[in-house]
């Protein structure tokens, strides 16, 4: 899906896109390989996942003794276009069973081995949720999670993980820094400059996830499509983002940059309207350079807190901040306009 069709997606609150298993397993297992016992004596929340539908729901039950979750807790929004859909878990449930129509909490405290078979398999799951229903509880509202009914069910969580509606990101993640949760989210590039989101960013209360870029999503009506300029949002440890970017010195780049834009130059432009050089590629960062630098939103991707400061973004400059803003604050180079821009400086002691 190109951006464009992810900003038209968003406008008219076509929100629902579905995550993929391999994406939820490779994402998360980046935080295993960090802290193997990440989720141990966890409660999971997933606040926006029919069961019968949601891979997050069903990665997580079938990872919850291995994971040695406490609890895990799903809740859906009751009006989804796929409720009742070839999607549900239950493959082979009838139609009169079905539970999708209301919205539901499930909550799994344990998963059974009923096929004495020494691991959990998807059958332990299917009868945990279609025999055992003391798991599963019909919650008074619509499921909504700006509802007090959702806020009590996250204040008792630990970890929230799920893919949010897109149009109601800065609400969604609003919602669970308000309740100090730690958190594995999905969101789009864009919402890394929201005013809502880059403080965060910028403080290191969050920082992107392991993975990132487009990816295909389950539509309602199951088919695919391609997402461009996704992220994972999160403020659960990786280790990943403390490897600092090898780079060249400025004299280097200006030599031997892969980068037409940056080859042969005698130096890196200057902003028109900022005390900054303009660095088009996070890979032509100058190693050298102790100024300010504006570079690509995208350089989050490969930002080591330890190696950087953040000192704020183009066309949202706080008071106290060293750049002077005019033009509507986006960066111009000889009078051309340019993209949106992280402003960065090196730290003085970088990671060894």
């Amino acid at each position: 899906m190109t951006n464009k069709k992810l900003t038209q997606a968003k406008s008219a609150k076509n929100d629902e896109f579905y995550t993929q298993w391999v994406d939820i397993e490779r994402e998360v297992q980046a935080y295993l390989d960090f802290d193997p016992d990440v989720f141990r004596g966890k409660t999971i929340l997933c606040p926006c996942d029919n069961p019968y539908e949601s891979k997050f729901f069903r990665y997580f039950a079938l990872h919850f003794d291995k994971f040695k979750i406490k609890k895990l807790i799903a809740t859906y929004y009751v009006v989804s276009s796929i409720a009742n859909t070839e999607l549900s878990l239950f493959d082979d449930e009838s139609e009169e069973n079905k539970t999708t129509r209301n919205s539901h909490k499930i909550e799994i405290t344990e998963i059974p081995d009923l096929n004495k078979g020494g691991a959990v398999d998807l059958g332990d799951v299917q009868w945990l949720l279609s025999c055992n229903r003391n798991h599963l509880t019909r919650l008074k509202g619509d499921g909504d999670f700006r509802s007090e009914e959702i806020k009590k069910i996250r204040d008792e969580a630990d970890v929230i993980i799920t893919n949010p509606p897109f149009s109601l990101f800065r609400e969604f993640l609003a919602w669970i820094v308000e309740a100090d949760k730690q958190f594995l989210i999905i969101g789009s590039m864009n919402a890394i400059t929201y005013k809502e989101v880059f403080p965060l960013i910028k403080e290191n209360k969050i920082w992107l996830g392991v993975h990132s870029g487009a990816r295909e999503y389950i539509k309602p009506d199951k088919t695919m499509q391609k997402m461009g300029n996704t992220n994972w949002f999160a403020n659960l440890e990786h280790g990943r983002r403390h490897l600092p970017l090898p780079l060249m010195t400025m004299a280097k780049n200006l030599k031997h940059s892969r980068h037409k834009e940056i080859r042969g130059k005698k130096e890196y432009d200057k902003y028109d309207n900022y005390d900054a050089i303009e660095v088009p590629f996070t890979d032509a960062i100058p190693s050298d350079y102790d100024g300010v630098m504006g570079v690509p939103i995208s350089f989050l991707d490969k930002y080591c807190p330890e190696q950087f400061e953040i000192l704020g973004q183009t066309g949202v400059i706080d008071p106290d901040d060293i750049c002077i803003e005019y033009k509507g604050g986006r960066p111009y180079v000889n009078e051309n306009r340019l993209y949106a821009r992280i402003l960065i400086r090196k730290k003085q002691s970088e990671p060894q």
